[in-house]
């Protein structure tokens, strides 16, 4: 007979084993939250009403939440951006701007893949179009084999930290955290994270210059204002894209999903500029609607918005309108956009599927008490908090070998999310608990890309490389950058202030000591008279 106490561990077993047999993760879920839901009502655990939740939360929580809106939009504008030609343009400039000192190709790298992380969000376009720019480059000037792999998969992960994050906006639906807050969390350890790497390629400059010599001077063919201007053609664009999505969320001048819609937006425009065919009449309708844009913002700043500050910004929304007619008008832009959307309902679809089936699994699952043993399991840990933290990372570093961080996101966050607010909320205050826990978790779901021999960026970089790249090389290539992975997670775990540095401190108010005041308001007479009514 099977009691209650068995069917939280008989759930997690039976996913743990549906996972190793490789069927599709959302179908196995639902399945088998399906399955002990109506084992549970058999054995007469709850009833058949308890079930009524599933439709109730997939709806409330999945199909009606604005949040989730906001992964359509930034799954768009990364399908946009990794093809229209600004990660070439880039790549070229930096590379020639930092060739002549050691490892200045795997600087340009890491710059670029910062960048690109911060409009793109996705993996996948990150290290195709740096590995099929970059290492023909870095190969034919005599750089390591197992340096260029390891560059090249590490700094295409990079986006998985960087906002706009599709994993930090998951962890925020999942974790019920704001995602202007998780942002902010995640800004202190990416840029550790970008010094952690350029310090290990400075190191290994020293150490071992033959792995990452410096570009010939004959093989630089920009020099001067010519190499800054291709350059800054590079940065600005991307900054004001970047500002459009991140600025106006960390203003609180948009939501999440407001923004989202801007970058994809954004994201077409770029592509437009970026093409060799944009017309000159489109060049001089950017250029007016760039310089009525910062009219507008002038006077949005400095007085009070007027009928002056709504023409201007009328005027640059019509430019806005125009450029992205360009995309019309040119068959390889038109081509692009519907690229991207076919990648972007595949995603979506993909995600919701997910939820669904973990929405299944984790009613049940709670349904069953599952929520309790879980609690007491982790919670006897040794160690007490920090013991747990270890155990956290270890354990999501393993199934990552499995899952990616949308699996994870879905189906072991929300188990965990209510231990990890009550265990960290004395280290770092309750209002930065699952802030510092999600960030902490999403450095160390980087490493899923790189795992040997599942690491998906592996195998996108095995997908684009020539053929005397060896897969020894790749797997090989990618260990160091797992260990500076693992350095930036101890590093977040022992020091939290890199996650909660930019956050908002915390309010302690004393309720005892909350006085409220009200104003004596003098009353008219009590047998004052006003006279008859009239009629």
């Amino acid at each position: 007979m099977i009691t209650i106490e068995m069917m939280p561990p008989l759930m997690f077993g039976g996913l743990v084993l549906a996972m190793l047999i490789g069927y599709p993760v959302a179908f196995t879920l639902a399945a088998l939250g399906l399955s002990f839901g109506f084992l549970a009502i058999h054995e007469g655990f709850f009833g058949f009403s308890f079930l009524q939740a599933i439709p109730e939360r997939i709806y409330g929580s999945v199909l009606a939440n604005e949040l989730l809106l906001a992964i359509p939009f930034f799954t768009f504008m990364g399908s946009i951006l990794e093809r229209c030609g600004l990660a070439e343009d880039m790549l070229d400039s930096m590379g020639q701007l930092f060739g002549p000192i050691r490892g200045g190709l795997g600087y340009s790298v890491i710059i670029v893949g910062f960048i690109l992380g911060a409009i793109t969000g996705t993996v996948a376009a990150q290290v195709i179009a740096m590995a099929l720019i970059s290492m023909p480059v870095m190969i034919r000037y005599g750089y390591n084999m197992r340096y260029i792999t390891g560059v090249l998969a590490a700094s295409g992960t990079i986006t998985q930290l960087v906002p706009p994050s599709l994993v930090l906006i998951v962890l925020a639906d999942q974790l019920g955290k704001s995602v202007g807050d998780m942002y902010l969390g995640a800004w202190g350890p990416s840029i550790l994270q970008i010094a952690l790497f350029a310090g290990y390629t400075f190191v290994l400059s020293v150490i071992k210059p033959g792995h990452v010599p410096a570009v010939p001077k004959d093989a630089r063919t920009l020099t001067g204002w010519a190499l800054w201007r291709k350059c800054l053609l590079g940065i600005i664009p991307s900054a004001v894209l970047i500002f459009v999505v991140l600025g106006t969320m960390m203003l609180g001048l948009a939501t999440p999903t407001e923004a989202g819609a801007m970058g994809a937006v954004g994201a077409i425009v770029l592509a437009v500029i970026h093409h060799k065919d944009f017309s000159s009449a489109g060049h001089k309708v950017l250029l007016v609607g760039v310089a009525a844009a910062g009219v507008g913002t002038i006077i949005g700043i400095y007085f009070t918005p007027n009928l002056a500050f709504k023409i201007a910004f009328a005027i640059a929304y019509l430019a806005v309108a125009w450029v992205c007619l360009e995309a019309v008008r040119i068959p390889d832009l038109r081509d692009l956009v519907k690229q991207g959307y076919q990648t972007t309902m595949r995603i979506t679809c993909m995600v919701t599927f997910i939820l669904i089936g973990s929405t299944c699994f984790s009613i049940v699952f709670l349904g069953c008490n599952g929520g309790v043993w879980l609690e007491h399991m982790l919670t006897s840990l040794p160690g007490g908090v920090w013991g747990f933290l270890i155990f956290m990372n270890l354990f999501i570093f393993f199934i990552a070998f499995f899952l990616d961080f949308f699996e994870i996101a879905f189906i072991i966050i929300p188990m965990i999310a209510p231990i990890a607010q009550k265990l960290l909320a004395p280290v770092v205050g309750a209002d930065a608990a699952l802030i510092w826990f999600g960030v902490m978790l999403c450095v160390n779901m980087q490493t899923s890309f790189l795992h040997p021999p599942f690491g998906f960026a592996l195998f996108y970089l095995r997908g684009v490389a020539p053929k005397e790249v060896k897969s020894s090389d790749i797997y090989w290539g990618a260990m160091p950058w797992i260990g500076l992975q693992a350095i930036m997670v101890a590093v977040v775990i022992a020091f939290p202030i890199t996650v909660t540095a930019l956050l908002d401190a915390p309010r302690n108010v004393d309720l005892d000591k909350i006085k409220i005041e009200i104003p004596d308001v003098e009353l008219p007479p009590p047998f004052l008279d006003f006279g008859q009514p009239k009629n």
